[in-house]
C-alpha cells in the first residue's frame, strides 16, 4: 500500500479513562500554566494527534491490510 493522501475523520473509540487521565495530565504539563494558574491546552487535540501518530508509526494501513484482523 503506498503512501496517500490524508484526511480527517471522527470517530468513536473506547479508550480507557486512565488514558484520558493521563493524557491530559501529560499535556497540561507540557502547555504550563499561565499567571492565572489556568492550562491553555486542547487536551482532546491532543489525543488525536497522539492517537494519529501511533497509527502512523504503528503501520496502522499493514493492519487494515491482512483480512485476518477483522
Amino acid at each position: 500500500m503506498g503512501s496517500s493522501e490524508m484526511i480527517t475523520i471522527n470517530t468513536h473509540i473506547k479508550i480507557s479513562t486512565a488514558i484520558i487521565e493521563t493524557v491530559v495530565k501529560n499535556a497540561k504539563q507540557m502547555a504550563g500554566a499561565d499567571e492565572k494558574g489556568r492550562y491553555r491546552v486542547d487536551t482532546a487535540e491532543k489525543l488525536n494527534e497522539l492517537i494519529s501518530r501511533f497509527l502512523e508509526t504503528r503501520n496502522f494501513a499493514e493492519y487494515v491490510n491482512d483480512i485476518r484482523n477483522y
